[in-house]
């Protein structure tokens, strides 16, 4: 069973990394050869060769490739018309999940039932107050299970690509949601239904008035978010600064439903049971005691899984119960390994796209080392020593995972889990359930009021523990080919105790912290422009400096273009600091993510446009105005601004564009122009004042390809060969207008845009230019061309 589930795995795992799908003709075939040389491996058996395990585990890799292949053509073929794109149309379905009210509106998982045709099953909807002034409308109160009809506008699902970032369509796709879209105001809009009669749907009525329990038992307190993902594993109302104090404590696994809040759940139904069963004897004649008790505790594992939203540690715990339970019931006990290697099995079975999770490694990653240092080994003589030796374990083997997924190890970790899993998982946990079901049936809500209680205190020491010097340990991601390495000697660090050498696993880990990212080297210029949507954010690299020029826009009060995109790729290139960072002007799409940067990182200087009083000012530490002619040299790379000058053009709404930083780097034997928003005002003193400044090899084109700018002389002057619009997929201002588009291929110039290529990066080297688009260089097949 574990050569069969581990080769699976890594069929399913190769799948998922292809650029595109092998043709469905030839997955039968491939299907049926796996299966001829399991059957040839089962009848050779006896011999127990290498050749013969090695012919097992090959026939399951293949047959995992094949079934995540065949899921994955079956799913994709549920995909949008292209043609509806943009268009309004008339949907009716079923509020499908928890509705998910933000600060401009609600947002939520729909079930299409009409039209038929060309329209995906499953689709995600915004439901927003208003665009604009014109637009508003009120939003009215939507639950899950109920029927609508309303007219709404739909794209096809599409997320920003960038090294080191998160892949939102492959999220999409693991949850079998092929569309985005919106509803259209003032538009059709009537409910249907208040209730469905489905199954599916009756469990998110019932997850969502649990949640309005929890809401409403405790309004406005702070930590009422985490209470509701405990119970019922909504997420979204955790604030983003306690999901940092998790994360930087390494207990964020514990603030959702993880594998311990399940057992949590059966064996304490488990033990129910038993208790009861065991005193009746027409029942235990019936019926063994152990059997009802394993039969329970299943039962009520899997009554939790389904109210919590079946998360992947949730699904791999539950299976796990259930092949023990039905190991007890057959008398029949078996191994831990096999009983993981089987829930590996079962997860992968049923669920292809788990592997692109990060709760699927680091869930089975954990449970493996906690079996690898407990089982089969002499345990220390007190409680508290084996809870140590646990801890040490997971934390040390999680490690090289935590680096390749997040790019950074919480320090405090042993300590804060120490402390908050059996706080969380057998205090907090069962009064969070408790209270989100005893106000149906008398009114109590002290079990809400309690559990609250608890999580200010823990939450009182997590915050002091996160706030210690050196709490978290940041690095650069390891090379892939370190990561092997790391796993085989953190295997022989945690060999049992009188194993000889022990400490050689250390050596074996070193190259995953040694082993740094390529650099420029000394007189090139490495330029990234980043896919931010509808925004601008672009980083330069020289051999020892990085700069910023603007930080792409703020998408909420929770989440910016800084933290969401270009912290992860800092992090990932083993970047801890920026020498400099360039607000181009005071616009949401350039400034945005600015202020995440300034509290995340020291900052060297800010250059800018903004005027004295602007709150970014006062987080940076030196801070000086972006001025014509200001210019300076970093290992053998010149930096120069071009603009504003003295005097800017009038009017206010011209005035903030034009007064855009323009930023001319030249390097590596390239020239690249920065422009920010600047309009045809600005382009025309640009062209009175610096003509010979302006020519450039790559070219932010300015304003997003807007109509306002890029006026024939300008485009003429600056002649890029490369020019790069970075625009929002399908975005609402019609950028990048085809009149300007035009212009620079009359130019000369090819052109770049960041809705089509991702993140696009620029490397200068000695004469030569080297460009990678992010959705050509780490395609997969579900990114939609």
């Amino acid at each position: 069973m574990r050569r069969a589930a581990l080769g699976f795995a890594l069929g399913v795992w190769l799948l998922q990394w292809r650029p595109a799908l092998p043709q469905p003709v030839w997955l039968i075939p491939a299907a049926l050869a796996a299966c001829a040389a399991l059957a040839l491996a089962w009848f050779s058996r006896r011999s127990a060769s290498s050749a013969t395990a090695g012919l097992s585990f090959a026939a399951f890799a293949v047959l995992g490739f094949a079934w995540a292949a065949a899921f994955a053509h079956l799913r994709l073929s549920d995909r949008l018309d292209p043609a509806l794109e943009g268009s309004d149309f008339a949907l009716t379905g079923v509020i499908a999940g928890l509705p998910q009210p933000f600060e401009r509106g609600v947002r939520f998982d729909f079930d299409v039932e009409s039209p038929e045709r060309g329209v995906p099953q499953r689709i995600v909807l915004s439901w927003y107050n208003g665009f604009a002034a014109d637009e508003s409308q009120d939003v009215p109160l939507i639950r899950a299970g109920e029927r609508w009809r309303f007219t709404a506008r739909l794209r096809r699902p599409h997320g920003n690509a960038n090294p080191h970032g998160f892949d939102y369509e492959a999220w999409l796709l693991e949850r079998g949601v092929r569309a985005t879209g919106y509803v259209r105001p003032k538009e059709e809009q009537e409910r249907l239904a208040e209730r469905v009669q489905r199954p599916r749907y009756w469990i998110e009525r019932l997850r969502e008035a649990a949640r309005e329990k929890i809401r409403s038992a405790l309004p406005g307190h702070p930590y009422a978010g985490v209470l509701i993902a405990l119970a019922v594993g909504d997420q979204n109302a955790i604030p983003s600064d306690q999901w940092q104090t998790f994360a930087r404590t390494g207990v964020s696994h514990l603030m959702s439903i993880s594998g311990l809040h399940v057992t949590m759940v059966a064996g304490l139904f488990a033990a129910l049971v038993f208790g009861c069963w065991r005193r009746s004897e027409t029942l235990a004649l019936a019926l063994p005691a152990q059997k009802a008790a394993a039969l329970a505790g299943f039962l009520a594992a899997f009554a939790y899984c389904l109210i919590s939203g079946f998360a992947v540690p949730a699904q791999r715990t539950l299976y796990m119960i259930g092949v023990a339970a039905f190991a007890l019931w057959l008398g029949r006990a078996g191994s831990a390994s096999r009983v993981l290697a089987l829930a590996l099995f079962l997860v992968l079975v049923l669920d292809p796209w788990a592997v692109l999770s990060p709760g699927f490694w680091l869930s089975f990653a954990a449970v493996a080392v906690i079996f690898y240092v407990g089982i089969g080994r002499t345990s220390p003589p007190h409680w508290l020593a084996q809870w140590g030796r646990v801890q040490w374990a997971v934390t040390v083997g999680l490690a090289p995972l935590l680096l390749v997924l997040f790019q950074q190890v919480s320090v405090v970790s042993p300590v804060a889990n120490a402390v908050a899993i059996p706080l969380v998982s057998f205090v907090i946990t069962p009064l969070a359930l408790a209270g989100a079901v005893l106000p149906a049936v008398f009114p109590l809500d002290w079990p809400l009021d309690l559990a609250h209680a608890l999580l200010e205190v823990l939450m009182a020491v997590l915050a002091r523990l996160a706030e210690l010097p050196g709490a978290v340990w940041h690095q650069h991601a390891p090379a892939p080919w370190t990561l092997p390495l790391a796993l085989l000697g953190i295997a022989w660090m945690l060999l049992p105790r009188g194993f000889p050498a022990r400490w050689l696993g250390i050596l074996l880990m070193l190259p995953l912290f040694a082993v740094a990212p390529a650099g420029p080297r000394p007189a090139e210029l490495w330029i990234t422009v980043f896919d931010v949507g509808q925004g601008l954010a672009v980083l330069a690299r020289t051999e020892k400096h990085t700069l910023l020029y603007d930080a792409g826009p703020m998408f909420n009060a929770f989440a910016d273009s800084g933290s969401r995109v270009i912290l992860p790729y800092l992090r990932g290139e083993g970047i801890a600091r920026l020498d400099a960072l360039v607000v181009s002007h005071d616009d949401n799409d350039h400034a945005g993510g600015a202020k995440s940067l300034l509290d995340a990182l020291p900052v060297g200087v800010l250059w800018s446009s903004l005027a004295e009083d602007h709150p970014l000012l006062e987080a940076a530490s030196y801070r000086f105005p972006c001025v014509a002619g200001r210019a300076w040299k970093w290992d053998g790379v010149s930096f120069e601004f071009l603009h504003p000058g003295p005097q800017a053009p009038g009017g206010r709404r011209v005035r903030i564009n034009n007064r855009s930083c323009v930023l001319r780097i030249e390097g590596g034997g390239g020239r690249v122009l920065l422009t920010g928003d600047i309009e045809r005002a600005a382009e025309r003193e640009l062209l009175k004042r610096a003509p010979a400044l302006l020519p450039a090899d790559a070219l932010i084109v300015p304003h997003h390809g807007s109509a306002t700018s890029s006026s024939p002389d300008f485009v003429r002057q600056v002649a890029p060969r490369h020019a790069v619009f970075t625009v929002g997929y399908r975005n609402r201002f019609g950028h990048p207008r085809e009149d300007v588009m035009a212009r620079y291929r009359e130019a000369g110039s090819s052109l770049l845009r960041t809705d089509e290529t991702g993140a696009v990066q620029m490397r200068f080297e000695t004469g030569t230019l080297r460009i990678i688009a992010q959705r050509q260089s780490a395609r997969r097949y579900w990114h939609e061309p």
